[in-house]
């Protein structure tokens, strides 16, 4: 699997998620196998850039892997300007979000909210392609609504402008996440452009990424909510796809050292305050099963101190 002049590792790529594939995550995935990890997107509205949200998503020098960092907005000029810019903080690809449902996003015509308009797409992807010396991806669903999958037309569109790998997500807008991805909408995209096709939705398991592997022809596979508390799964798919052999669960004694790993990592990135709340949502993906009435959630999320919260989830883990 290549994108531009980049040979990634393997065909398994870490989904770029909001409040979620930050710096800290992508180097976990990354070393738990994931051959590029895409960051959390990072708006082309050059207002909120100085905030410190911003500012820490916005440093990708000395980032190991390649670094490919996903961008959102609606005016081709503001997307040509952030992809500018991120390049000139490390970003050795631009991926562009076509494919966000929530409302925040859509309702300033960015994210899915693109796809029902062709030729905003065409000048938004040709302008950002022109403005930037690295590869440009793009991710997008298979259409606004059921009835208008348009999915196939936009990857065209994306085939002329330049674009150098498509990600689809298997439903559309209007679905959310509600329901089953499909992939009879990726499999046709695949049959129909030359560009490499990476398929997203629903990839939770070693045999669904084989399976929609082989079943739309795609060139890779993306994994995101499939990550959230186990990324050890870029381990597991790519063992079984390279050996067709299902690799042993990890023990409870590495989990819990990839998980006080990533907490850890956490609190060194974002802080004495904010580290400790980013935290509570990972660790409640990580001890969803162990934990499903949530009376260590209620006790975890309670505590604010980092060494606190370290020593309580070690406790726990000890246990």
């Amino acid at each position: 699997m290549r994108i531009g002049q980049h040979q990634l590792d393997n065909k398994i790529i870490l989904a770029p998620m909001a409040g979620v594939t930050d710096r800290p995550f992508r180097e976990l995935c990354r070393k738990q196998g994931a051959g590029l990890a895409v960051s959390e997107m990072l708006s082309s509205n050059p207002r909120v850039w100085n905030s410190r949200k911003s500012k820490l998503r916005m440093d990708y020098h000395n980032e190991s892997g390649i670094r490919s960092v996903q961008i959102a907005g609606s005016e081709p000029l503001a997307m040509a300007t952030a992809a500018q810019l991120s390049v000139q903080q490390g970003a050795q690809i631009i991926d562009i979000n076509m494919g966000c449902p929530a409302k925040k996003v859509n309702k300033k015509k960015a994210g899915s909210a693109l796809l029902p308009h062709p030729e905003l797409v065409r000048a938004i992807l040709e302008t950002v392609v022109d403005a930037v010396d690295v590869p440009v991806t793009l991710k997008i669903r298979t259409g606004w609504d059921p009835d208008s999958r348009n999915g196939l037309e936009i990857a065209r569109i994306a085939e002329q402008s330049g674009i150098q790998a498509l990600a689809v997500h298997g439903r559309t807008r209007q679905c959310f996440y509600n329901g089953f991805a499909e992939y009879d909408t990726i499999k046709k995209i695949k049959q129909n452009v030359t560009i490499p096709v990476i398929a997203n939705g629903d990839i939770t398991s070693v045999e669904k990424a084989k399976f929609v592997l082989d079943y739309t022809g795609a060139d890779a596979i993306m994994i995101g909510r499939g990550a959230q508390g186990a990324p050890w799964i870029f381990n597991e798919i790519n063992h079984y796809l390279t050996t067709g052999e299902q690799l042993s669960s990890p023990a409870k004694a590495e989990i819990a050292h990839i998980l006080l790993g990533h907490v850890q990592a956490l609190h060194g990135f974002y802080g004495e305050v904010m580290g400790p709340r980013i935290a509570r949502k990972h660790v409640g993906w990580y001890l969803k099963e162990q934990d499903q009435l949530g009376h260590f959630k209620r006790q975890f999320n309670a505590i604010d101190c980092p060494y606190e919260q370290l020593k309580t989830l070690e406790t726990y883990l000890n246990k």
